[in-house]
């Protein structure tokens, strides 16, 4: 599957929006994306996890300590224009990088920020990280100074009123008596894909950067350390979930995907400003307008545990 599509992939499950009547629309010549971007949720999602990026940034720079730059290919891409989103993947995909994985952030401390913007100058700017290979001498030194990498996931959830949210691990049955809640419990967790698994492993073992995964929803956000994901995968605290996803051409893969309860991460920002839902639209050539809900604002702060996990890390280097 193209990078496009499965950048913007949603869960089946997630899909509220569908066009529908319109069969006689030529959908190949839409001129947005030859992709054929169907319904609002793929534009809805995009947005979401553009905004949850941003609020994971704008918490860290806040901090006086430290500061976090996009990275990996979906963080250095455009943010408003999603046919601007699509060529750009497209020329990355035409560099022979479109299956590259990188974790979409790097944080680093704050007195290393002038060394690193020089640097993102040399390169030629933050969009062009995706496209110089990590050989590059200046990416190399970009990646000396980094103290954690972040693969960022989002959900469309308010965390605190999500039903199972504050119940206890108890001992499960299918877990060989490990503790756990029942399999359709519904509270926060953090995300990471089968296939994220090895390609994440692998470039935390090539960069020596140690990888963490930050999971944001409407009002909070959890934390857990890849290493620790993994542990807890291989002593079988958590199992893997089966789920659809749908692209925007139409195309559907089954994915395994682990679902970590967000109380074997620990917390990493509470929204302190909620974000506005605001109405926009694309309009095709045929004069088809699709709608969708847009995320703009909110402020984010980082917890005091964050900043914690991050300094500790930050004084080992030193």
């Amino acid at each position: 599957m193209h990078p496009f599509e499965t950048i913007l992939s949603v869960c089946v499950e997630n899909i509220e929006f569908e066009l529908r009547g319109y069969a006689s629309v030529e959908w190949s010549s839409f001129l947005l994306n030859p992709r054929r971007l169907r319904g609002s949720d793929f534009l809805m999602r995009w947005s979401q996890g553009v905004w949850s990026e941003e609020r994971i940034t704008q918490a860290v720079n806040e901090s006086n300590e430290f500061f976090a730059i996009p990275y990996g290919p979906s963080g250095t891409a455009p943010e408003d224009d999603v046919r601007a989103f699509e060529l750009y993947f497209e020329r990355l995909e035409a560099a022979g990088l479109g299956a590259m994985k990188r974790p979409e952030l790097l944080i680093f401390r704050k007195r290393d920020q002038h060394a690193i913007e020089k640097l993102i100058k040399n390169l030629g700017g933050l969009s062009e990280l995706p496209f110089t290979v990590e050989q590059n001498e200046d990416i190399k030194e970009i990646l000396s100074k980094a103290i954690i990498a972040v693969e960022c996931e989002n959900s469309l959830w308010k965390g605190q009123l999500m039903p199972d949210y504050g119940a206890v691990l108890k001992p499960q049955k299918r877990l060989n008596g490990k503790v756990g809640l029942r399999k359709n419990a519904v509270l926060p967790t953090i995300i990471l894909k089968e296939e994220d698994r090895e390609p994440l492993q692998v470039w935390q073992n090539v960069n020596k950067v140690p990888i963490y995964i930050w999971h944001v929803f409407y009002d909070m956000a959890f934390g857990i350390a890849l290493s620790e994901a993994q542990r807890l995968i291989e002593e079988g605290y958590i199992e893997s979930t089966e789920q659809t996803f749908q692209a925007p051409g139409g195309a559907t893969t089954t994915k395994s995907l682990y679902k970590f309860y967000y109380h074997y991460g620990f917390p990493l920002g509470v929204a302190r400003e909620e974000p506005k839902l605001t109405a926009k639209h694309i309009v095709d050539k045929n004069g088809h307008i699709l709608p969708y809900v847009h995320f703009e604002g909110g402020e984010m702060s980082l917890k005091d545990e964050a900043s914690g996990i991050l300094r500790k890390i930050a004084n080992e280097e030193d």
